[in-house]
């Protein structure tokens, strides 16, 4: 089956996203960084902001719970932008290329929608995309097959008309199951090579002028 529509993940495929990065500012231990994490499930905590529950909420429900770690939970809050890295520039280059190619280019994330909101507009690559789903605007999140659907539904292609591009395998492993095309990313050389495998080619795009406003 062709390719029709390519999906992308962002935090971990075209965006570097680690609260790591500002726990890291906060902690002088590393091994005391990742006691707190675990301690406070951190990752199943930013899901629940990512399926839609404000910030706000989430930070007072955590900290009602774990009081003894209450600067660190505000942080993730107030200071959550230095959770945020650069672009991961290989993987956009690869983005750019497709985008130059005629590609249709979409993108599936679980994402706060109000911390989406602060870096959309950051992020130039952003605007490539012909359709957006952020689990936090609809109350979904991957691998949820719901959102899945939802996508398909805005976008008007068959599940197996479309590749899909994540680093979360449990993401991979549900959006096989509803019959799309998949890529786990690993690495920016690692996904070319395996959009080749999928009669993609993804040769340099420096001479593309593509516009990235």
């Amino acid at each position: 089956m062709s390719v029709r529509g390519i999906i992308f993940d962002f935090g971990g495929v075209l965006i570097d996203w680690n609260p790591r990065f500002l726990y890291r500012k906060l902690f002088a231990d590393e091994n005391a960084m990742e006691q707190f994490l675990a301690d406070v499930q951190f990752a199943e905590w930013n899901l629940e902001q990512d399926r839609g529950n404000p910030f706000a909420a989430g930070v007072a429900q955590h900290v009602a719970k774990y009081p003894q770690y209450e600067e660190y939970l505000r942080a993730f809050d107030t200071r959550w932008r230095e959770s945020v890295g650069s672009e991961i520039s290989g993987t956009v280059e690869i983005l750019r290329a497709l985008k130059h190619a005629g590609y249709r280019l979409y993108g599936l994330s679980n994402w706060s929608a109000e911390k989406f909101a602060l870096v959309e507009t950051e992020f130039p690559f952003l605007q490539w995309f012909d359709e957006i789903v952020v689990s936090g605007r609809v109350g979904l999140i991957k691998p949820d097959p719901r959102i899945f659907t939802l996508l398909l539904e805005k976008i008007g292609l068959r599940a197996e008309e479309c590749l899909f591009i994540d680093d979360a395998e449990k993401n991979i492993v549900v959006a096989r199951e509803l019959n799309f095309q998949t890529i786990h990313f690993q690495s920016p050389e690692q996904l070319a090579r395996e959009l080749e495998r999928h009669g993609i080619a993804v040769a340099s795009a420096e001479n593309a002028n593509l516009r990235e406003s």
